[in-house]
């Protein structure tokens, strides 16, 4: 099983001390996923998909799933493809 990095649209905040949190993603197809909590935020490599930036750990719809933003300034998620 390979993976790949889907790059998706993210609606995310700006707080007042500086830190970008997610709030919502669109996933193509299958439509738009609020982010109910952000439960850890650090650097680090997909090493399934590729790529470097910040990892969010985000439970959407009661799952834990990874967010990654990128240093090009753009958002990814990895995806298992069979």
């Amino acid at each position: 099983m390979a993976s790949n990095k889907v790059y998706i649209d993210v609606i995310a905040e700006f707080t007042t001390d500086g830190r970008l949190i997610p709030k919502s993603f669109t996933w193509e197809g299958e439509g738009t996923f609020e982010i109910q909590k952000v439960t850890d935020v650090r650097r680090a490599a997909s090493l399934k998909a590729g790529g470097a930036g910040m990892r969010y750990t985000c439970i959407v719809e009661g799952r834990k799933c990874h967010l990654y933003y990128e240093d090009n300034n753009m958002w990814f998620m990895e995806v298992e493809n069979s």
